[in-house]
């Protein structure tokens, strides 16, 4: 039991957060609990703790502090509050992984602060390296730390290229779905409700994440994400449409060979790789019947119609603080379209009128993002 990873888990009683919990329990001789924490869900945070019995818990909500204190008060377990906690409790010493969970620019904060820790990171916030790709990965370098990637894409690439240390990549695809709409033209989106958008036809995820899908920005986040995951250039990175979500991503190498990771869509196995890394641990996790799938398919992304795929390829290309004016933005614009106040298309025209609005820094510092994370939600705020 002593050789067991000691794990913080930010955002725990969201999609991913729930999911690591359950491959926890099934793992439990390989993985301890020291970090649980929630941004506003402290009834399900409490049940968490209760089980799995950290060390130290979070709510984010300064409100139901004293809920979750009560709560927990005989359980020896240190409740803690407010975001510039979610900051402190990573640089615990008895933290080994930090699995940065949090939807959205949440997740910059508390990753920075475990790098500076020393602690290696499980990425399931692809936020975090599009707002501030060059700074977080520089500064992982610097520290000697590791940043193991959650997304199915990115677990993927990160599979394909073990044991090709030496061997240089000629480009990746990273596979989409093609979302609830695939195939659709501008004219039925412009009247499509949110309750069509959150349907995802193979992935079950949170309302954010399963929007981004819809709209194909998922995948140009994921483009930026690559992009310093792997040290590639963005010509080396292109999105291909797989219906069928089996083959998750692709790496071609100098020689034209190509390595793909295949799978069924389900996020608990790139959690336990990543949580696992360099294991592979024995799992129940359903497996893959060829005879259900006699055949898979490809299309090219539709960037005239999913127009938010382009907006995230050139942001990416242009690079500084683009890719924080797109990811700000887009936030704000999902959530709009979430609450019924714009339309789903408008959220390209939202995020577009900020890339041509907001100022553009070539080289931007940490407050740099800030100011400019800080900005362009004012501008989009409908």
């Amino acid at each position: 039991m002593s050789n067991r990873k000691n794990i913080a888990i930010l955002g725990s009683t969201g999609s991913i957060g729930t999911q690591a919990l359950d491959v926890i329990r099934e793992q439990d001789n390989h993985f301890n609990v020291d970090v649980l924490t929630s941004y506003n869900n402290a009834s399900l945070l409490i049940k968490q703790a209760e089980e799995f019995r950290p060390a130290a818990v979070v709510i984010v909500n300064e409100e139901k502090a004293d809920t979750v204190r009560a709560a927990l008060r005989d359980l020896k377990i240190k409740v803690y509050s407010g975001k510039d906690a979610l900051a402190e409790v990573v640089e615990m010493p008895s933290v080994d992984l930090v699995l940065t969970a949090l939807v959205g620019y949440a997740g910059l904060k508390p990753t920075l602060h475990a790098i500076r820790a020393g602690k290696d990171i499980a990425l399931a916030n692809k936020e975090t390296l599009v707002v501030a790709g060059e700074l977080v990965t520089e500064l992982a370098r610097e520290e000697n730390v590791s940043i193991y990637p959650v997304d199915s894409e990115h677990s993927a690439i990160f599979q394909c290229l073990v044991g090709e240390k030496h061997n240089p990549v000629e480009k990746i695809y990273l596979t989409a779905s093609g979302g609830p709409f695939r195939g659709k033209d501008r004219n039925f989106l412009t009247t499509v409700r949110k309750e069509q958008a959150l349907k995802h036809p193979n992935w079950d995820m949170g309302a954010k994440i399963t929007i981004d899908s819809a709209s194909l920005m998922n995948k140009g986040l994921e483009m930026i994400e690559a992009r310093w995951l792997f040290g590639l250039e963005p010509n080396q990175i292109d999105v291909i449409v797989h219906p069928q979500s089996i083959i998750h991503s692709i790496v071609q190498f100098e020689d034209g060979s190509m390595k793909a990771q295949m799978g069924l869509p389900d996020m608990k196995l790139p959690i336990q790789y990543a949580l696992g890394y360099p294991k592979r641990l024995k799992s129940t996790f359903a497996r893959f019947d060829f005879m259900r799938y006699p055949s898979f398919t490809f299309e090219q992304a539709d960037t005239g119609t999913f127009r938010n795929l382009a907006l995230a390829t050139e942001a990416m290309i242009k690079g500084g603080n683009m890719p924080c004016i797109i990811n700000a933005a887009n936030e704000i614009a999902v959530a709009a379209f979430l609450e019924d106040r714009i339309g789903f298309l408008e959220m390209s025209d939202m995020i577009e009128d900020c890339m041509q609005k907001i100022t553009f820094v070539n080289h931007p510092t940490y407050e740099d993002y800030v100011t400019t994370d800080q900005e362009t939600r004012r501008r989009a705020q409908v």
